[in-house]
């Protein structure tokens, strides 16, 4: 298994795991690797320090508790970016996709024609601003292009 460190042409910052640097270029080839923030397939690798599955080769190390302070280490943007994509998985993962019918589904759960529930979709400026009109609670939200498929 090999764990690369790698970015996109926004300059999003993710890992990618690959079986092979041979499967890790086919797959750029075509296509294939995206970033999972907003969908970019102009990827590049970074520098990074080489990680190998051994397997059960050796005793697993213990588990060494974090000091809060190394958190700061990290730079804001890369903590900012998974802090997002951490929101975005949760709200794909409890929300149900309605698709353009958004506005016609958030009335009818508003007004207590369908069962209560989280949904998620597209609308409209028009038809978002006419919904917070009407006391809809809605809230505009960009969602990256990767989470619009399967999660895994």
């Amino acid at each position: 298994m090999k764990v690369l460190d790698l970015q996109c042409g926004e300059q999003h910052r993710f890992e990618g795991w690959f079986g092979s640097e041979e499967d890790y270029l086919g797959q750029c080839e075509r296509g294939l690797v995206e970033c999972p923030v907003c969908g970019n397939a102009s990827i590049s690798k970074r520098l990074s320090a080489p990680r190998l599955n051994l397997g059960n080769a050796r005793a697993a190390a213990p588990a060494v508790p974090v000091a809060p302070d190394l958190i700061a280490l990290a730079e804001p943007a890369q903590l900012l970016q998974a802090a997002w994509l951490a929101l975005a998985h949760k709200i794909v993962a409890s929300t149900d996709d309605v698709g353009t019918r958004f506005a016609e589904e958030a009335r009818k759960i508003h007004y207590g024609e369908a069962k209560e529930r989280g949904i998620r979709g597209q609308a409209s400026r028009a038809e978002t601003e006419a919904l917070i009109e009407e006391g809809i609670a809605v809230l505009p939200l960009l969602l990256p292009v990767a989470l619009k498929g399967q999660l895994q």
